[in-house]
């Protein structure tokens, strides 16, 4: 018995490749709408990932459980991998399935925004970290063991593993995931992916059902536009630099009324950063200090004080640029060299503005009162 009466024979092939964040979440979770909408029999989701944030995660693990066509997770090619994120989203899809030499699991949960706790200490890191993990540091942990295991009991597969994953961080080989019941099932090709999956009982909304797999004909579901431009500003460096030409161009506007460009311009930027930041995970302490910096530093450039407002501002301004993220996936954290060369372009364009301030302050008056005399 096949999943539906429509006759379509096509499988919708949705691809998550890089770390799981706002853009690909905004693909994943379309491309399943979109494949509904058309009439698919089941969605091919390709996973290799090294991870991501919680949100976006969540985010498309509740589409894949929502969703009135089957989901075939698939970690590939070869060398591909479904670490941490990718693990939740694998065991939460209707069929598991990897490739030969692919790997999943490092499932413990890093600092993922909020104020939340940093990865748990690892044996052998020395004095520099507590031995015992904090309280809010079980909380998150024990919360994930539980959000894994219940999407292990739903699917039917290796629950105990999926803890140890969490709690230990430990990774699996596709042949041992194979054997010890993490995944269904082991293939070379998406066209040995369909033939194995042929059949298999799927719980489709809660409805058991067999999926009719074979002989589909996948449909790639591109990365469109719209995906593409949210990558693009929700990188945490693309973001960053949006905020900084947003706050320059009204600075520069508010001192020049009549421009218009920078203005304009600024305005557009920040709005921009803003709708990033909305969906990364950012620190409002960090950004406090960013803008306290940037205010220093103008005020250095109009009321001097022989470098106090200047170097106090361009501290303020380091310490927030380095706080601005509050993770610690590599994936979302912004460059040093980004910081620094706008550090340093703030900190001249702060010396430029004083030097050209003290500069009139002791040229003669040519207007006024004291000019007249003598």
């Amino acid at each position: 018995a096949g999943l539906g009466d429509d006759d379509r024979s096509e499988a919708w092939l949705v691809e998550l490749d890089g770390a799981v964040g706002p853009a690909t979440a905004d693909h994943v979770v379309r491309g399943l709408e979109q494949a509904h909408d058309a009439g698919a029999r089941l969605v091919v989701l390709r996973i290799d990932t090294p991870g991501g944030l919680d949100n976006a995660m969540r985010d498309m693990i509740k589409a894949i459980l929502a969703s009135p066509v089957p989901v075939l997770g698939y970690v590939a090619p070869s060398g591909a991998h479904a670490a941490s994120a990718g693990t939740y989203l694998l065991y939460a899809t209707h069929v598991a399935a990897m490739a030969p030499g692919t790997n999943l699991g490092a499932a413990t949960p890093v600092q993922i925004g909020g104020g939340g706790p940093g990865e748990l200490p690892a044996p052998g890191d020395g004095d520099q970290v507590s031995p015992q993990p904090s309280a809010m540091e079980k909380k998150i942990v024990n919360d994930a063991v539980a959000y894994i295991q219940s999407l292990a009991q739903l699917r039917g597969r290796n629950a105990e593993w999926a803890e140890r994953a969490v709690r230990e961080g430990v990774s699996l080989s596709a042949e041992d995931a194979l054997e010890l019941g993490v995944v269904d099932v082991l293939a070379e090709s998406f066209d040995d992916l369909l033939q194995q999956a042929d059949g298999l009982t799927v719980s489709v909304e809660g409805v058991p059902r067999e999926a009719d797999s074979a002989g589909l004909v996948l449909h790639r579901h591109p990365v469109d536009w719209r995906s593409d431009f949210l990558a693009v500003i929700t990188n945490p460096n693309v973001a960053y630099i949006l905020m900084l030409v947003g706050i320059y161009g009204l600075i520069i506007e508010f001192y020049n009324p009549g421009m218009g460009l920078p203005g304009i311009l600024g305005a557009v930027c920040l709005l921009l950063a803003l709708y990033a930041f909305q969906v990364l995970p950012v620190s409002y302490a960090g950004l406090a200090l960013i803008l306290l910096g940037i205010g220093l530093m103008t005020a250095e450039a109009f009321a001097p004080s022989f470098g106090v407002l200047g170097l106090g501002g361009v501290a303020a301004f380091v310490l927030g640029s380095v706080m601005l993220m509050d993770t610690q996936l590599p994936a979302y954290r912004i460059a040093l060299p980004i910081i620094a060369a706008f550090a340093v372009f703030s900190a001249v364009l702060c010396s430029i503005a004083l030097s050209l301030v003290l500069k009139a302050r002791r040229q003669a008056n040519v207007t006024g009162v004291e000019h007249l005399l003598g």
